[in-house]
């Protein structure tokens, strides 16, 4: 039983459900989500912030929920992978793809499933909400590492490469090795459909021109 002489009394908006919730002070919001609230599609990899399946967005803005402790984020609005596609993860309780069946999925969702950028799954919660955050932190300039001009970059004019996507999209890990679907589908969600692959391992191979597969 919780000692509530040693807890703190936070307020969470999460996938648009607003939660009243006691919590130790040292408690992550991850654990705080998964063992308190039922909230899943965040997931618990590495706990130390190095593989980026909990990330969610935290007031708009993508965030490893396993490095920030719950009583840091009273008043906060949380996202999950659930919340894009309008499903209330609290409600559902494992936000799994029978719950998304009958919801229509964010655009990045819908890329993924269309680019095949996953094969276990287990990361892709957080891959596709650090995809949202990506999109919107080029959308408004914000330079990278690799930003050729910082200037240009800081005016608002941060160009979405390849390059960029890799570099912005370095802090998730997916141990199934789906990196180059993953960077196609944000490309796709941003308006810019890469390549068929498909197609081009044809041409290259000849099976384009009717030669035998």
């Amino acid at each position: 039983m919780t000692d509530r002489s040693t807890t703190t009394t936070v307020t969470l908006t999460v996938d648009g459900r607003s939660h009243e919730i006691e919590v130790e002070p040292r408690t992550t919001l991850l654990d705080t989500l998964r063992e308190r609230l039922g909230v899943t599609s965040a997931k618990k990899g590495c706990d130390h912030g190095q593989c980026g399946s909990c990330t969610v967005l935290l007031d708009g803005r993508r965030h490893l929920t396993c490095l920030t402790l719950a009583v840091q984020q009273d008043g906060a609005e949380i996202t999950t992978a659930a919340g894009l596609a309008g499903v209330d993860a609290t409600a559902h309780g494992d936000p799994s793809l029978t719950a998304l069946d009958d919801a229509e999925l964010h655009p990045v969702q819908q890329a993924f499933v269309d680019r095949d950028a996953l094969q276990c799954g287990y990361c892709t919660p957080g891959q596709v909400c650090s995809a949202v955050g990506v999109l919107d932190e080029i959308a408004k300039g914000h330079a990278s590492h690799v930003t050729d001009d910082l200037e240009e970059g800081l005016d608002g004019g941060a160009q979405l490469t390849r390059d960029e996507i890799r570099e912005r999209m370095s802090g998730n890990l997916c141990r199934c090795g789906a990196y180059p679907n993953i960077v196609d589908a944000i490309c796709q969600a941003a308006g810019d459909p890469p390549p068929d692959r498909v197609a081009e391992a044809e041409i290259v191979s000849g099976a384009g021109d009717g030669a035998a597969r």
